[in-house]
């Protein structure tokens, strides 16, 4: 199996590519415009292996994207590829609507040129989207794959456009799409600009933590090797035409989250007090949708998927990495981005 994987110089992009090639033996041909998300160190466990190969593209780069199908004719393209920050969509939506909608049309294109003279009954494209689509849910029910789309932010628009664009390629043109929608993931290799990683590195900085709101919204949350095995059931299994949700069946509460990383961290790097004290709640995104919460039963029954990490689990081996991995990080947090708060809309 040869397989594309856009944006796998990503936080989740890498953790695919890990698991594609340490696990599965697949190869795969990672395309990455590098970014300032794009960190080729989160690919150093696989950068060396005979079955890796990187190619520095923009996905709407429609000559290099179709010179890349011809010359590695891969199986399949598992489509990652994305502007992904609510807060950076807030002020800087230009970009999300470049790479999200029109870079997501360059390479459905490319690949129906190329499935079409390929000859390869088991291709597949496979999309890669966001519970965010749907929108924001009461206090209760769950997202399922027949959940209407009702986006809030520019970026989830952004990928709510893309995938209406990949599933139209399926319908019409026969290419043989499946698209998953997936709930937040955190884990190793995060860009620190997320809630999770920015709370491990700010706590470790003995900074404030920033709160939105009162810290009330909720996510469900997925850990990032979770998704990438799921990810593999779905390539190896799932069904052309189809979408699947992804999500680890672990609500809590933004503030729960903050708080539990904060146990973690008086534990693992005790200080005078408690890293709880450093906890600042801060005026609200705009359009912050309330909560999101998946139905992976389709999955999990289906393709005999199940997220192995608990959210307890998983965020004590999350913390432990960032304590252990500073050479990571620390280039990151002193050279891309220090913590400053973003999306900010200007008076």
């Amino acid at each position: 199996m040869r397989v594309l994987v856009t944006g796998g110089a990503g936080f989740i992009g890498s953790a695919v590519c890990r698991h594609f090639i340490l696990d599965l033996d697949y190869e795969v041909v990672i395309i990455d415009k590098l970014t300032y998300a794009g960190n080729l160190a989160s690919l150093a466990p696989v950068a060396s292996h005979p079955k890796y190969a990187f190619e520095r593209h923009d996905i709407c780069d429609e000559k290099a994207i179709s010179s890349i199908f011809q010359k590695y004719r891969p199986d399949a393209i598992v489509h990652l590829a994305a502007e992904s920050h609510v807060d950076r969509s807030i002020t800087g939506s230009d970009v999300f609507v470049k790479t999200n909608v029109l870079g997501t049309f360059t390479l459905l294109e490319a690949a129906r040129r190329y499935f079409s003279t390929a000859d390869n009954p088991r291709f597949r494209f496979i999309h890669i989207s966001t519970d965010e689509v749907y929108g924001s849910l009461g206090y209760e029910g769950l997202f399922t794959e027949k959940t209407p789309y009702d986006p809030s932010s520019p970026y989830s628009a952004t990928k709510a456009a893309s995938d209406h664009l990949a599933k139209s390629w399926y319908r019409t043109y026969g290419l043989p799409v499946i698209v998953t929608n997936c709930s937040n993931n955190y884990g190793p290799y995060h860009f620190p600009e997320k809630l999770i990683p920015l709370t491990i590195l700010n706590a470790l900085a003995q900074e404030p933590l920033p709160v939105y709101g009162n810290g009330s919204n909720v996510r469900d949350w997925l850990y990032v090797e979770d998704h990438a095995r799921a990810l593999g059931a779905v390539l190896a299994h799932g069904k052309p035409g189809e979408t699947y949700n992804i999500g680890g069946r672990n609500e809590r509460k933004n503030i729960e989250v903050v708080r539990q990383v904060c146990s973690w961290m008086d534990k693992l790097r005790p200080v005078a007090g408690s890293h709880h004290d450093l906890i600042s709640f801060v005026p609200d995104r705009p359009g912050h949708d309330q909560r999101y919460a998946i139905d992976a039963s389709k999955l999990e029954n289906d393709l005999s998927w199940r997220a192995q990490e608990t959210f307890e689990s998983g965020i004590e081996k999350t913390v432990r990495w960032y304590l252990a991995n500073a050479d990571w990080w620390h280039p990151l947090r002193e050279k891309v981005y220090n913590g400053e708060r973003l999306g900010l809309l200007k008076a």
